[in-house]
């Protein structure tokens, strides 16, 4: 029995929908926190050699000294890691002091200037990133001008990559203000690298388009789509899986510093997987729908 996918791109699209106006809900209400790679400040990983206190009694501990706001992460058994506004050494020692019993493992500072640079660095390579990937699906698929022109593939893997961006940012600002889950530097790589993975899934689908239309394989252009789909719907499960796999095992198994990393990478590769298959080819699909209707 023939599965035709695109038969479903309402619900896909409702779907979608509902997905992103909640990411885009979560990030106006909540914001992101962002690290101290970003704002500058100091980070300091300690474990305690006995049973670990409270995150409340870690901040009384520390109340009498200038820290501005602190954000306490516990880590495995003992450890916890503290964020805190940029200290010199002096307030450094202090704090070990009254962190009484815990052995410094780790500490770094970071100014104020080189974080704003880092941000403003970001966004721009961001920004970069998706323009160059639309510029680059327009030129491979510059030979196929019918029924649909190559810059629209350009701009449904857009708005794929961007579903799969807000989706996994959406979570994070949610993390962020239950969990004080911050935006460092290892969740930015991460969020760049889901845009390279979920556009080679997409690249992946549209090619094995590009193939069967010039076989002129299909009668028509959703059928050629839902054959295409068909054919390139295992090997794309069956990648994201085995990477998932290792992501997990990252997760749970990597410690503090990777599972933030392992996390946004999890959330955008589920998102890219499901936008590659089900939503960029759909909107093209829907796209000529919408042209042919007009020219009526």
């Amino acid at each position: 029995m023939s599965v035709n996918f695109l038969k479903y791109s309402k619900i896909y699209f409702i779907f979608s929908g509902i997905l992103i106006i909640a990411a885009i809900a979560g990030l106006l209400v909540f914001g992101l926190k962002p690290g101290i790679d970003f704002t500058g400040g100091s980070i300091l990983e300690v474990e305690y050699q006995e049973d670990r206190p409270s995150n409340q009694e870690i901040k009384d501990n520390l109340t009498e000294l200038d820290l501005g706001e602190i954000y306490i992460q516990p880590t495995d058994e003992r450890g916890v890691i503290l964020r805190m506004k940029d200290i010199n050494e002096e307030t450094h020692q202090q704090v070990l002091e009254k962190l009484e019993g815990a052995e410094e493992l780790r500490f770094e500072s970071i100014g104020p200037v080189i974080g704003q640079e880092l941000k403003a660095k970001t966004k721009i390579v961001v920004v970069l990133s998706f323009l160059i990937i639309v510029l680059y699906i327009a030129f491979v698929f510059r030979r196929i001008s019918r029924p649909i022109a190559s810059w629209q593939y350009g701009i449904s893997s857009l708005l794929a990559l961007s579903h799969d961006v807000l989706i996994t940012v959406g979570i994070f600002s949610l993390l962020g203000k239950f969990y004080s889950v911050q935006i460092t530097i290892p969740v930015v790589v991460a969020l760049l690298t889901v845009l390279g993975y979920s556009i080679n899934n997409t690249v992946v689908v549209f090619d094995r388009i590009r193939e069967n239309l010039l076989k002129r394989i299909g009668e028509s252009y959703e059928e050629t789509v839902n054959i295409s789909l068909k054919q390139t719907l295992t090997r794309s499960f069956n990648t994201s899986l085995t990477t998932l796999f290792v992501l997990i095992a990252i997760f749970f198994l990597g410690g503090e510093t990777l599972k933030y990393f392992a996390l946004a990478l999890i959330l955008g590769i589920v998102a890219g997987t499901y936008s590659s298959l089900f939503l960029a080819s759909p909107v093209l699909v829907s796209w000529l729908r919408w042209r042919e209707r007009m020219k009526r």
